[in-house]
């Protein structure tokens, strides 16, 4: 059996420590400059830590009239677009991953693939003219669908990988067991799928509730702005930014994404080892 030495192992250890250190930063930066008063944010010698902690950025920013708007819309907006795309990816990438010609599944998947190229400057103009079209700007569906067009094709590939690893022996013991097709996906292949179907649909709910672009150009009623075009508002003329109420803003909305995962890894994690098992 193969052993690691202690120094590879040392070596394995830093570099994971490090990497912690390199995603969490911005986090605790973000976290300690929420605390700050504008004259420790003004200070030419900045610490990493506030020196005189104060609640105000909070306050300022809790006392806005639309922050509660905002997070209700950011929150109506990406758990609609977790859903729809959920359910219209799962029947989807079933098909792809199963799909006995090579052919129609690689263009299938190429095509998945090619599609998260384009930037997003290339089709805003023609979404714009569409959504005008059919009188969706400046609502939240019209944002909905753009978000779930937007997230289908990466949600579609990263779902028929789990479904490719479901052994298709599996199925075929079932149907010589007398299971029909409905009752094969309900009873085998849905529960061994469903830390996939987990993490596709949360990391749609993250990309929905983090987007800004698509939002900018389509939301325009202040009632209607989702989160990240609230954080905005804090950048001011000649790119002057407020930057304690940014930060503590920043904090608060960071809170949804941080508490979701919480709930969900155990369910997460022990989904995968009963798939496992199963499998």
């Amino acid at each position: 059996m193969f052993r690691t030495r202690p120094i590879t192992r040392v070596g394995q250890y830093a570099a994971l420590l490090l990497y912690v250190i390199f995603l969490g930063f911005p986090l605790l930066w973000l976290f300690s400059t929420s605390f700050k008063s504008p004259h420790e944010l003004g200070s030419l010698h900045p610490t990493l830590f506030p020196t005189d902690w104060t609640l105000g950025n909070f306050r300022t920013a809790l006392a806005q009239d639309q922050l509660w708007s905002s997070i209700r819309n950011s929150f109506l907006v990406a758990v609609a677009t977790s859903v729809i795309t959920t359910i219209i990816a799962l029947p989807a990438s079933y098909a792809i991953a199963r799909y006995r010609r090579n052919f129609v599944r690689t263009t299938a998947v190429g095509w998945i693939l090619v599609s998260q190229i384009f930037p997003f400057i290339l089709v805003v103009i023609p979404l714009f003219i569409v959504l005008r079209n059919l009188q969706l700007i400046n609502t939240l569906p019209g944002l909905v669908i753009v978000y779930v067009v937007w997230a289908l094709p990466f949600t579609l590939w990263m779902l028929q990988g789990y479904v490719a690893a479901i052994p298709q022996e599996l199925e075929e013991a079932s149907a010589v067991d007398g299971c029909g097709k409905v009752s094969t996906l309900a009873r085998i292949v849905f529960p061994l799928l469903l830390p996939g179907v987990v993490a596709t649909s949360m990391f749609a709910f993250i990309s929905a509730w983090n987007e800004f672009f698509f939002a900018l150009v389509i939301i325009t009623d202040p009632g209607k702005q989702t989160l990240p075009l609230l954080l905005a508002r804090y950048v001011g003329a000649e790119g002057s930014v407020n930057l304690g109420p940014l930060a503590a803003t920043a904090l608060i909305a960071t809170l949804p994404s941080l508490l979701i995962f919480a709930l969900i890894q155990r369910r997460l994690i022990s989904g995968m080892l009963s798939g496992a098992v199963k499998g």
